[in-house]
């Protein structure tokens, strides 16, 4: 998933003002995925790493995707810069981190609101209406 998040409070980033960040969930690496959990668990003050969260419940760790797909696109920002964004904008980088994380291989990364042109069919058979006087 790619695009540009236009950020509701910007942030300092090399002492300019930064109002929108562009972001690629394809562009991440294992050493910027590795990256995003130490940092994440160092945020936490997690020290003990024979503890480990399944990461689809492990939240604090979302936010820091999302940044490693803003730093994958963008090699002059860092984690330190990302660790600036707050409020809604932290939501929605967290929203894109587990988007990364939940996807499946050939789903699509958004859930569509559209209904799906697959319709299951029964697996009992329709009963026929019983007909009065028999």
């Amino acid at each position: 998933m790619k695009g540009i998040m236009k950020l509701k409070k910007p942030i300092m980033v090399n002492g300019a003002e930064v109002k929108e960040l562009t972001y690629d969930t394809d562009e991440i690496t294992a050493a910027l995925f590795c990256e995003a959990e130490a940092r994440s668990r160092a945020a936490a003050g997690i020290k003990n790493i024979a503890i480990v969260p399944t990461v689809e419940f492990d939240f604090g760790f979302h936010p820091y995707l999302g940044f490693a797909a803003v730093i994958a696109k963008n090699p002059q920002i860092d984690f330190s810069d990302m660790e600036r964004v707050s409020g809604a904008d932290l939501l929605e980088f967290m929203g894109i981190g587990r988007d990364f994380i939940l996807r499946s291989e050939g789903s699509p990364q958004k859930p569509s609101a559209a209904p799906s042109e697959i319709t299951a069919e029964p697996i009992t058979p329709v009963s026929q209406p019983l007909e009065h006087g028999v």
